[in-house]
């Protein structure tokens, strides 16, 4: 069975998209929707290698989806069994299956990146990557510590980020590295996505996701919030509705994707992230 996997931010690259721009008519033509929906040129912006692209979260979480639901649209084999994105990613491929339209999605990423982008400049979050310590060893320190800071994407055996305050993250950052942390790097994200800081906003998002008409998904999705098969559109919607400050539960959705059959797993945003961390978590099965 064929899993497909959606990257979220950190899989940019400057010149994303020319590419698909140059090979496809279909391709040709959501570009240019895209650029007539925002009311901007995103093209120009992932066409041209500029520093704006990954300096500016509201414009990387649009380059990333728009460029992996193009990419999907276009494959000739594009046919999944079942489907996952990381974070960001969770909404390329809930359109890339059509349980919404590529323009609601956009739409609905354009607004998710606004509002993530107004708490980054409004607070000082950050996100820590922390190796090569147990899954509890770090939530035990996030839970002890007295600022807000928790685990925010479990991406692999060795492999957990945290995210909130940026002097409770360093605070635990530091206690880690005494406890054994292989290494630990600090993520150039200028914000605590994930995390309770993300609360505002995810009022926000809940609002403008009322507003989307959902469908069923054709296969099932693995969604961030709970890593189990989801199909229903009210279960999806409901699940989004956490989705900003809940933790991303990658490692245990690709370990349950393989316990119901996924047999291959297939990048289809920019890069080769996600891939990376699969062969990571088949390891350690």
């Amino acid at each position: 069975m064929k899993a497909y996997l959606f990257p979220g931010q950190g899989s940019q690259f400057n010149g994303m998209g020319k590419d698909l721009y140059k090979k496809s008519t279909l391709a040709k033509k959501l570009f240019r929707l895209s650029d007539e929906i925002l009311g901007f040129r995103i093209t120009s912006i992932m066409f041209n290698e500029t520093k704006i692209l990954s300096e500016k979260t509201k414009y990387t979480q649009l380059s990333i989806y728009i460029y992996s639901v193009i990419k999907a649209r276009i494959s000739n084999d594009f046919d999944p069994d079942m489907v996952a994105g990381h974070s960001l990613g969770e909404f390329s491929a809930l359109a890339s299956v059509n349980v919404i339209s590529f323009e609601k999605g956009l739409i609905l990423v354009n607004q998710r990146a606004k509002l993530m982008q107004n708490i980054c400049e409004s607070t000082k979050g950050e996100m820590a990557v922390i190796f090569g310590l147990e899954d509890e060893v770090i939530e035990f320190q996030c839970k002890i510590d007295n600022g807000i800071v928790v685990p925010s994407n479990y991406n692999c055996p060795g492999q957990l980020v945290i995210s909130g305050e940026q002097k409770s993250v360093r605070r635990v950052c530091s206690s880690l590295k005494k406890i054994g942390a292989k290494r630990i790097f600090i993520l150039p994200v200028h914000g605590a996505f994930h995390s309770p800081i993300m609360e505002p906003a995810k009022k926000e998002f809940e609002k403008i996701i009322e507003k989307i008409s959902f469908k069923d998904s054709k296969c099932p999705i693995y969604q961030n919030v709970n890593a189990q098969p989801i199909i229903k559109s009210e279960d999806i919607k409901n699940n989004l509705r956490k989705h900003l400050t809940s933790p991303v539960k990658w490692k245990q959705s690709i370990k349950n994707m393989i316990i119901h059959g996924a047999s291959s797993f297939i990048d289809i945003g920019p890069g080769n992230i996600l891939s990376s961390l699969v062969k990571k978590i088949l390891r350690n099965k």
